[in-house]
């Protein structure tokens, strides 16, 4: 890009940055180095030093050219209080125990009342819903460690016209799409229950590998198994 067009680093002014009433200026910051040539540079805060008003950016470009940033806030919360995201992706992850009745197995729905035990079965079912075609699309769902699969093969699988990678990791399972078209999905997968205690299962999120912005995930779930 640098050897078309207007020489984009023969510009001497710099982009003013304010976060609230507060003007962000690298230069008078002991803390930030700035890149030479791209003026690059980086500025992080927090605990306290993070006010509500900071939330309200405003940048202004005095010259002509094209610059880059990007602000981030985060926060960081126990697995098992996230609550679902709504996005063009949406995600909806239950969980189902097991049992052998005389009718024949059936599955009951995974609550806060259930009582596993160490050898119970667990069918993880993740209700997927897009609203658009995608390509490159990873779907990351994460058990919790009392949980053990059972298909730790991972494979190429074929499932109601999608095909996927599916790939069983230590504490995930991963599936991967090369195309995802608009629709509704439902995945599943069995697993066993290994030892007692109480657990996080955490969550099942999903993003678009090369628009990041198209990304989701479930609500977190707690698991309590007894001996």
């Amino acid at each position: 890009m640098l050897l078309r067009g207007t020489d984009w680093l023969a510009t001497e002014s710099e982009v003013e940055l304010k976060m609230g009433d507060k003007v962000i200026d690298p230069k008078k910051m002991d803390d930030v180095k700035v890149e030479a040539g791209t003026g690059y540079f980086k500025k992080s805060w927090s605990g306290d030093e993070i006010k509500p008003e900071m939330g309200k950016v405003t940048i202004t470009k005095k010259d002509n050219g094209v610059s880059w940033g990007a602000v981030y806030w985060q926060y960081f919360e126990q697995l098992d209080k996230i609550t679902p995201h709504e996005a063009p992706l949406k995600l909806h992850k239950k969980l189902f125990v097991e049992r052998n009745t005389a009718s024949g197995p059936v599955i009951e729905p995974l609550t806060s009342d259930t009582k596993l035990r160490p050898g119970d079965k667990i069918k993880v079912r993740i209700e997927l819903k897009v609203d658009r075609d995608m390509q490159y699309v990873h779907m990351k769902d994460m058990r919790a460690s009392c949980f053990e699969p059972t298909n730790v093969i991972s494979q190429y699988k074929w499932q109601d016209g999608l095909g996927y990678y599916e790939s069983t990791r230590d504490a995930s399972t991963n599936f991967f799409f090369s195309w995802l078209p608009k629709g509704n999905y439902v995945f599943e997968y069995p697993l066993l229950v290994t030892h007692s205690g109480n657990f996080s299962n955490g969550i099942t999120s999903i993003q678009c590998m090369y628009a990041p912005e198209f990304g989701s995930h479930s609500e977190g779930i707690r698991v309590n198994v007894g001996k």
